[in-house]
Parts: C-alpha cells; structure tokens; sequence
C-alpha cells in the first residue's frame, strides 16, 4: 500500500490527456505500437516523453495534445521486472480479451470477432493525439513519425483515425460527452453543479479515493504513481438498425423523436429528458452550463427519463439504485470515428462507423467493469433484471420499458445495436514513471 505524500496533486507528474478536458471540434488518432526490441522501446519512450503535456503545463488555448499508455503486454516488452509486474491489478494483467465474457463481451463482440491486431498479444503501447482540426493534428502525427525513426525494433500495427464536430454528436445523432466528474485538486470544473467534486484517487494512483483510503499502488512507487488506468474500445455502431427499430414502433414522426430520445435518456441536441421531457431544447442542449445540471431523484418512476434509458444507467445520480453510484464514476470519452449515415437512411451503407470509448480511472475492476456488468448488462440495480441497456447492452431480442400513464410501453426483440471490435486494458504511467521505465538497464 502506498503511503500518501499530503494532500496535493502531483500535477507536473500527471498526463494532461487523463483527465483535461477535450476540444470542439477535433480531429485525432489511436495508434498501436509492437515493441520487438526493448531497448527501441525504451528510446521511444525517451523521446515522447518530453512532448507529453502534464496537467499543471496544459496549455488549454493550444488544445493539442499526446497520450502514451502501455498495456500489461506492453510493460513486459519493456522489461519491467517481474516483481513490479506482479503488483498491478489482476483484471489489468489478464487483459481485456481474458475477460470478455466477465464484461459482456459475448456473441458478435466476442474476441474471436474482433479487428486484428485488437484482443492480441501484439498490442503494445497505444497512442492518443488530438487536435482542433486535421492540420494541428498532422503536426502531432509528423512529432511521433520522428520519434519512430530509426527505430525498427518498435512497429506500428494499428490506426484508427477519430474525429468530434462542432455539434459533438455521434452516430446515432445525439450529442455526446456531456457529463464528466470534478476532481479534487484538479481545478477542472464538473459540468454537474449538483455533483461534489470525487477525490482524486478515483482517477488517478497514489491519493485518497471515495473509501477513504489509498487502493495498491503498482511498485516501485514511481513506476505506479500518478497513473491511471485506460480502457479502450471500438464499438461499431448500427445506426440504420437503431433507426429502423424507432421508426417501425413509432405512431408518427414526432412519437419517432420521442421514443429515440426515451431509449438515450437526451434529445439529439443534447438537451435532458430529466429537464424538458416532452420536446427537444436545442438552446437548452447547447448550453453546458445547463444541459447537465439535474438529477434524478424527483423521477423515481422514469416518466421522466426511463430508469433504464442509457444515459441514465452510466450515471443514475441520485436515484435510488443498488449500490453507491459515487464508487463507479468514471471519465468516458467518446470519439466518433467513420462517415455519417445520411440522414433519414434507415438501410445500411456497409460503412464502419462508430465510436472510439475510452475509460479513465484508478479503478479497472469497480469502475469500468462493474458498469459494464451491472449497469450495462444487468438490470437488478434498477429492479428489471431481464433488461439490459438498450444501446450498448448485450441485446439479442433483448427489452426496454418506458413509463407512461396510464400504461406504461414495452419493446422487445431489440437487436444489438453496438458491437465492440476489439479493445485493451492500458496503464497511463506519469511522467516520472515514463522516465524511470525509459531507463532501465536490463
């Protein structure tokens, strides 16, 4: 157990990309990275290192940035010891494919299914880049290229280019990454006024978190520190398919609206069911001092929001649930990748169009893994048991209810409207860990 060194955060040590604030609009990229030579892999490191913005050196008006996180595969191409090895957390260590079937990732997201390199050994050390538009980006993409040089010994395997327009909507056409938590020590704003801010460890390694208490820090403890855990994934999204269930259910167009808004638990411009019920606000949707300050708890039936609607499941707030909702919050980033399907489409164009996720925080197991069982996949906490998210769940004639007076409405045969291709586990090291893995000698 780490001994916690006061109350502060060590902002110079932390990777800027774990916990700032994204821009609108961006362009990006994720790429993976095998390492077949140690030693080149170390370099690599040695090189980035200097061009990765820690949290207290973000430059919030340039927006551009670079994230390095390895996976438990890639710290062992590295060569860091066995013993250090040994101390980070089970769930990270098996890998996300070992534990597909514990997520839910079943049936068509099985790992057998996934986009190659995805779900292998092979993927070592993923990167991140982000930047306002396409040209910033090139800069960050020349910046790694460079650092890649002559370096035959590390190989990229892996590409997926990702953007968010100026509406941040994703594919399904409703706008998105809207709620994120404040942490303490940050100084980055919540976009929940209601929502005290969680305490650092929740998200970062090496602090106090929700329990009070400090969760095992991977050793040495700067190889541990000032980290924080990613889990990334490519989630194929069926928009013709989603559309097409709505339209065939609907009494009309604007029952179409209402009921698509019923199954995200948000207008597509982002306006909340919980703040405007019965029509779109797009002015409500647009402001983000406003479309996420509400709660749940004076909508204990749903007739508001559905208890099961997706936006809700990934946050219930203040409702009455199973479980301390406080202890699984996370920061989720979502970034759309492929073209638009036309508006109005309701067949499929064969495009691959969905979204890059990427979880954040210090805890894999009580965090993104439990939402992904118990939130995503299982309805006990909100008493459905037999339903499951209607967007994201593991649905194959799945349900969804919606209350309503005097009768509430019920849909089955949902089919799976997202499908994962593959993904990973990821440790975010500090800076500091980054250097001290840069040097060693074995």
């Amino acid at each position: 157990m780490s001994i916690e060194k006061g109350n502060a955060l060590e902002l110079d040590d932390i990777q800027a990309a774990a916990v700032e604030p994204r821009p609108t609009p961006y362009a990006g990229a994720y790429l993976a990275l095998r390492i077949d030579n140690r030693r080149q892999g170390r370099e690599l490191l040695r090189r980035l290192t200097p061009a990765l913005d820690s949290v207290a050196a973000f430059d919030p008006e340039r927006q551009v940035s670079l994230a390095v996180a390895l996976s438990f595969q890639g710290l062992k191409a590295l060569g860091v010891p066995e013993e250090s090895l040994a101390t980070f957390p089970e769930e990270f260590r098996e890998g996300m494919a070992a534990r597909a079937e514990y997520i839910g990732d079943v049936g068509e997201s099985a790992p057998e299914n996934w986009e190659g390199p995805l779900g292998s050994k092979d993927v070592h050390l993923i990167l991140a880049g982000l930047a306002p538009d396409a040209a910033r980006l090139e800069t960050v993409l020349l910046l790694v290229r460079d650092a890649l040089r002559d370096l035959p010994g590390v190989v990229a395997i892996w590409q997926q280019d990702v953007h968010v327009g100026p509406d941040e909507k994703e594919p399904f056409g409703f706008r998105d990454g809207i709620g994120q938590p404040a942490i303490e020590g940050t100084g980055i704003p919540g976009t929940n006024p209601y929502e005290e801010p969680l305490r650092a460890g929740e998200f970062i390694t090496g602090y106090k978190d929700q329990t009070h208490g400090i969760a095992p820090v991977p050793q040495p403890e700067v190889l541990g520190r000032n980290g924080t855990y990613v889990a990334f994934r490519k989630l194929h999204t069926r928009v013709a398919d989603f559309r097409k269930y709505i339209n065939e259910r609907a009494t009309g167009p604007a029952d179409e609206e209402l009921l698509a808004a019923k199954f995200i638990g948000r207008w597509p411009s982002g306006a909340p069911l919980a703040l405007t019920p019965d029509k779109d606000d797009p002015e409500l949707g647009a402001d983000p001092k406003r479309n996420n300050a509400y709660l749940y708890g004076d909508d204990p039936e749903g007739l508001k929001c559905p208890v099961g609607a997706h936006a809700r499941r990934m946050n219930p707030r203040d409702a009455v649930v199973t479980g301390e909702v406080r202890l699984h919050r996370m920061i989720r980033r979502g970034t759309t990748y492929g073209p638009p399907l036309p508006k109005g489409a309701l067949e499929d164009d064969g495009a691959d169009r969905g979204i890059m996720f990427a979880f954040v925080g210090a805890h894999l197991d009580r965090q993104f893994e439990f939402v992904q069982r118990q939130w995503v996949n299982d309805g006990k906490f909100i008493g459905s048991p037999a339903e499951r998210d209607p967007l994201i769940g593991v649905n194959d004639d799945g349900g969804f209810t919606v209350p309503r007076r005097p009768i509430r409405r019920r849909f089955k045969g949902l089919p799976p409207f997202v499908v994962n291709r593959g993904g990973e586990y990821c440790f975010m090291p500090g800076l500091s860990a980054l250097r001290w893995i840069a040097d060693l000698d074995t």
